[in-house]
């Protein structure tokens, strides 16, 4: 199995997600895959091809949460529970981190 180690800045954006999580603010929909995906990543635990492959899927499905009231800071409602979602599998650093050349074909 290859284990791929997210970068510093992906764990920072899950840590926040993980702080946001235990302030309530991850809403009702919030899966239990995104919270330990929230953790994993925040502790910089190795993925394999498989959970790299899981990000990359999420990523595509919730390009459209970007969108949504909330998601950017200053605006209201801020974090949106997408936001704390989108951060729970890395945010914007994990989005261009799965995203790299290496893992095209995961």
């Amino acid at each position: 199995m290859n284990a791929h180690v997210p970068p510093q800045n992906v764990a920072d954006a899950a840590q926040r997600a993980v702080r946001w999580i235990s302030e309530g603010r991850a809403g009702e929909g919030f899966t239990d895959t995104g919270d330990h995906r929230a953790h994993q990543l925040a502790a910089r635990h190795g993925l394999s091809d498989e959970q790299v492959g899981k990000m990359k899927r999420y990523f595509s499905r919730h390009r459209q949460d970007a969108d949504a009231q909330g998601f950017r800071r200053g605006e209201e409602g801020y974090p949106s529970p997408g936001r704390v979602a989108w951060d729970a599998w890395g945010g914007d650093a994990g989005r261009d981190w799965v995203g790299r050349k290496k893992f095209e074909d995961l």
